[in-house]
């Protein structure tokens, strides 16, 4: 996900996305530990959107 795309959220759309992608990224985290995965490279991906959204919502909250 893209920052332009974080910009266009609302505050709910962010919270919402940010519990998805959490979520999404401890379970390849696990998946990850038993057997690699085929891509580790969507493990940085995933974690790297999951900061582009808390840095978003915070930044609204300090508005």
């Amino acid at each position: 996900m893209k920052q332009s795309e974080v910009k266009k959220l609302s505050v709910a759309e962010l919270q919402e996305k940010l519990g998805q992608y959490k979520k999404t990224y401890a379970d390849m985290k696990m998946a990850h530990a038993i057997t690699p995965l085929e891509n580790p490279l969507e493990l940085r991906k995933v974690r790297r959107t999951v900061a582009r959204l808390s840095c978003e919502l915070t930044k609204r909250e300090l508005q």
